[in-house]
């Protein structure tokens, strides 16, 4: 795929989507700068693989818009006023279902959480898988994370039974 900043890039895969092609022009600048930390390509390439995903297997133009933009309430200053806004109630509610809560701190806590609010729907749940199976970071396993310590615990390096 181009470079997905690049004004040229050929997205043309969403030409048939009106919400989606609005959604990119969004994305690009609000993830505008930023880059992914497992290969420093442009952080928008995620959210535009996502919705690829999503496009291809056929889902309706709000689904993919959504997807475009699961990332943004997380990592940018956009607001969910703003997305409702741009695009609807629908597509706004679908990227708060898939988006981290940030009043939980802990990321094992907001993974558990976010894990039920996308069992709500079967549009949220989609876009919430895609973006893990489009996700080039690896997971921590539990507990990692939370605590502080950054040391892997005990039974991280006992096999599965």
């Amino acid at each position: 795929m181009a470079e997905a900043n690049r004004p040229d890039a050929d997205l043309s895969f969403f030409d048939h989507l009106p919400t989606t092609r609005a959604a990119v022009v969004f994305a690009r600048e609000r993830h505008c700068g930023q880059h992914r930390d497992a290969d420093g390509a442009s952080f928008v390439l995620h959210p535009l693989e996502v919705a690829s995903m999503l496009e291809r297997s056929e889902y309706p133009d709000r689904v993919v818009a959504a997807a475009v933009r699961h990332d943004v309430l997380e990592d940018t200053d956009a607001e969910r006023s703003e997305l409702e806004a741009r695009f609807g109630p629908e597509v706004s509610g679908l990227v708060g279902l898939v988006s981290d809560d940030p009043s939980i701190s802990c990321e094992e806590e907001q993974r558990d959480e976010a894990r039920e609010r996308v069992r709500r729907g079967p549009p949220a749940l989609v876009i919430y898988a895609a973006d893990k199976v489009q996700n080039p970071e690896l997971s921590a396993p539990p507990g990692w994370r939370c605590g502080g310590s950054g040391e892997a615990p005990a039974q991280a390096s006992q096999p599965y039974r």
